[in-house]
């Protein structure tokens, strides 16, 4: 076996040493040590890509070498090593571009434990990726959950604490309906690992034998995860779960954490599920009707909000529906697009939040739309950053934005599925999406009244120069080039439908 073959075990434990490391360190010590360490699971996961791309072929990785069931596995292709990486380096932008945040909001006393948080993150995200056992990934599910309340709630600011218990609401329900599905899949096959329990659903469907008990497990898992992502209706706990947190914080839980368990979900669906018996079960249509409905109520109430956070949280809860209406479309297309638009999201959302940062603390604090009026000749730096961002959200040409928007287009005319409604609902999206990202763009970009005053100089505020030009370059560059990555993705999907 290949060296690089190890590389996922050994960021997964790294990113855990690396956690227990930093809370024995000060602040800035413990930075160092988060930045480096995702720039290494960056590293590691680029050289495992190039050995997927290299074999042609998934690999499967045994811990300790003992086999199914005192065993656990790993295992990777080209999607796993792509996502890991691309999530390594929107952590490291996150964490770089919001320190200045961080040391605003944060006590000095916990931020060292707050680097400790996002190591742990880093490390369930690569283990909800790379694992090809179910009741692993509820554990790391599990240590999510409590990490994401951590970076919450660690800016003590009284409405973190209430946004903090209702996101642990939300998400134990979603982790106990995970686990309860998960006990059933077992109960009715005797397997964990993924390929065992493919091939044992795959005899159960054939035999028309004990269906239900299937059709509840599967239900159960995919309704969790869809409670843990945000699918409509269970995305009210966003607005105030990204509103109120530290920048930082709001740029990896809406980026990162929620696109993790939607791409466990989609791992679960090609290699627990099957594509065969998921798509056949009728599932597939409520995730889609609940993905398009989720896209114009989120729209709807993003245009309806007076706070600049809390208009891109529930732009949040549309996007998620553009990946669930995708998921609901087709496994191959469908799912291709979804893919794209994780991505997408990942790396546009900690880009609006954290250049809304940077417009607010320009406008004395006040998040309020009113307050932001002129706010991007007081920062023009952020103002930039922010118009790129909502561009690529509205889905304008040389943005991811546009390309995801295409992909989900061109897999209803290509599938011939819900042709009429997936266009209609990407129309009535991107006008709403257009209509208060456009508004907001106005307002910030106003000169009306502004009193001259010195702008914020991208040199006093490095950090973020550096993390916006890294999410600015990645967007565009996979907005203008991006048949590269779509081939990757359509090979990636070829090795496990």
């Amino acid at each position: 076996m290949s060296f690089a073959a190890n590389l996922p075990l050994f960021s997964i434990v790294a990113c855990l040493i690396c956690a227990a490391l930093s809370s024995l360190l000060r602040e800035k010590a413990a930075a160092w040590v988060t930045r480096i360490l995702a720039l290494a699971v960056a590293a590691a996961a680029a050289a495992v890509l190039v050995l997927a791309l290299k074999t042609g072929q998934t690999t499967t990785y045994r811990m300790g070498h003992y086999p199914h069931p005192w065993g656990n596995e790993l295992r990777f292709g080209i999607l796993e090593p792509l996502f890991s990486g691309v999530f390594a380096l929107v952590l490291l932008a996150c964490t770089v571009g919001g320190s200045r945040e961080l040391v605003r909001d944060i006590s000095r006393s916990k931020r060292s434990l707050y680097y400790v948080m996002c190591d742990l993150l880093l490390a369930t995200l690569l283990a909800l990726l790379y694992t090809n056992d179910v009741f692993t990934g509820y554990v790391f599910i599990e240590i999510c959950t409590i990490a994401s309340c951590g970076i919450l709630m660690i800016r003590r600011i009284g409405r973190t604490t209430l946004a903090a218990v209702r996101y642990m609401i939300f998400s134990l329900i979603g982790s106990g309906l995970f686990l309860i599905g998960v006990v059933f899949l077992y109960a009715q096959t005797g397997h964990l690992l993924m390929p065992n329990l493919k091939a044992a659903i795959a005899e159960i469907w054939a035999s028309g034998q004990s269906r239900t008990p299937l059709m509840i497990a599967i239900c159960l898992m995919t309704l969790g995860l869809c409670i843990k992502s945000g699918l409509f209706p269970f995305h009210y706990w966003m607005p105030d779960t990204y509103g109120y947190a530290t920048p930082c914080s709001s740029g990896i839980l809406s980026g990162l954490v929620s696109k993790g368990y939607i791409f466990l979900l989609i791992k679960l669906i090609l290699n627990v599920f099957g594509r065969d018996v998921f798509y056949a079960s009728g599932i597939q249509n409520v995730l889609y009707l609940l993905g398009v409905v989720g896209m114009v109520v989120g729209s709807v109430s993003a245009m309806r909000e007076n706070d600049i956070f809390r208009m891109v949280a529930f732009s949040s809860a549309a996007q998620i529906g553009y990946i669930y209406m995708g998921i609901g479309l087709s496994p191959e297309l469908g799912i291709l697009a979804s893919l794209f638009h994780i991505l997408t999201h990942a790396i546009t959302k900690p880009l609006l939040f954290l250049s809304a940062s940077g417009l607010v603390t320009a406008s004395g604090g006040d998040k309020r739309f009113r307050a932001l009026l002129g706010a991007a000749h007081r920062n023009p730096g952020a103002g930039f950053a922010f118009a790129v961002g909502s561009l690529s959200m509205i889905g304008l040409p040389l943005t991811m934005g546009f390309i995801a928007k295409y992909l989900f287009a061109f897999a209803a005319f290509r599938e011939n599925l819900r042709l009429v409604p997936t266009l209609l609902a990407l129309a009535v999206s991107t006008v709403l999406n257009a209509y208060y990202f456009t508004r907001t763009l106005i307002r910030i970009f106003n000169t009306r009244d502004l009193q001259p005053t010195a702008p914020v100089r991208l040199r006093s505020q490095p950090h973020f120069a550096l993390a916006a030009a890294l999410l600015i370059g990645a967007n565009l560059s996979l907005g203008i080039l991006a048949q590269p990555l779509i081939t990757l993705l359509r090979k990636g999907l070829a090795m496990v439908l």
